[in-house]
């Protein structure tokens, strides 16, 4: 095969794969996809470090008319502000015997060879995420140990804790659970009548439930008994605009064929009180 065949089909699959394959990869990562990814800033290689910020509130006053109301004090307006390094690659390859293959998947919409690299590169990055949760485990304790079951009253627990910790009321609540938590909402009538289920999320197409505020999906990713319920701002996400292909022979190896190889530069980094801001639920 021609080195101007490869250089074109390499060409042809960065320019067809590239963005529906960064598209998916938001959209099917549960996690990835309902954690915050707005920052300022450009990654255009490993290393480089984006920001997120947020304006403090300033200290309100209480006077009274007559006596104290005609004068106010006034603060700066000041921010804090987080670094996040885009200092992670996730990547995936496959070898080929000939570029027929390759060739024949192309303009394939479900092509098996992309869906397969996409599910790689998709759990590296979903495992690194779940490794940075971290909620505080001070009073009030935001780390729940030996849930053996949920159930109404632990879900009417969590919303507390939620409430209590002043998450922001935005509509942005997620819990993802295991396989085996997300059973006990099955076999639970009572977190199946109206009063506590409201329809599906929109946020996604998949099947969710509206749990006592909170959007509720099944993630099978997760084994045992395992959830997490968090505000959207817990973590940050930053990841390059697109994914990158690359098309080489292995014949300087020795080899026939040819190796595919896809790699996203991405970063994570808890929020501004990312630490309060989840809720990790688990059976010991």
């Amino acid at each position: 095969m021609s080195q101007t065949i490869l250089a074109d089909v390499s060409e042809q699959i960065q320019k067809f794969w590239s963005p529906l394959f960064t598209k998916e990869l938001r959209e099917d990562m549960l996690l990835g996809k309902f954690v915050n990814k707005d920052y300022e800033g450009e990654i255009k290689k490993g290393g480089d470090t984006v920001y997120v910020s947020q304006i403090n509130a300033p200290t309100g006053e209480n006077r009274t008319v007559g006596t104290d109301a005609d004068v106010f004090a006034s603060q700066k307006i000041s921010t804090t502000r987080i670094g996040i390094v885009a200092d992670k690659r996730a990547v995936a390859a496959y070898e080929v015997e000939d570029l027929v293959d390759l060739q024949s998947q192309i303009n394939k919409e479900d092509s098996e060879i992309r869906k397969s690299l996409q599910f790689a590169v998709e759990k590296q990055i979903n495992d690194y995420l779940y490794s940075l949760v971290a909620p505080s485990t001070s009073n009030p304790d935001h780390s729940i140990a030996s849930v053996s079951t949920i159930d109404a009253d632990a879900m009417a627990a969590y919303r507390v804790l939620a409430g209590a910790a002043k998450w922001p009321k935005d509509g942005k609540w997620f819990g993802l659970f295991s396989p085996a938590y997300w059973g006990d909402f099955l076999l639970d009538d009572t977190l199946k009548s109206s009063d506590y289920v409201n329809g599906r999320p929109t946020e996604d197409a998949n099947e969710g439930r509206k749990i006592m505020g909170f959007n509720c999906y099944e993630d099978n990713s997760r084994s045992g008994d395992y959830g997490l319920l968090f505000h959207k701002d817990f973590l940050h996400l930053v990841m390059q605009s697109q994914v990158q292909f690359k098309l080489s022979d292995l014949h300087s190896n020795k080899q026939f064929g040819y190796l595919l190889s896809v790699d996203v530069i991405y970063g994570a980094k808890l929020g501004i009180d990312g630490d309060v801001k989840h809720i990790k639920v688990y059976n010991t």
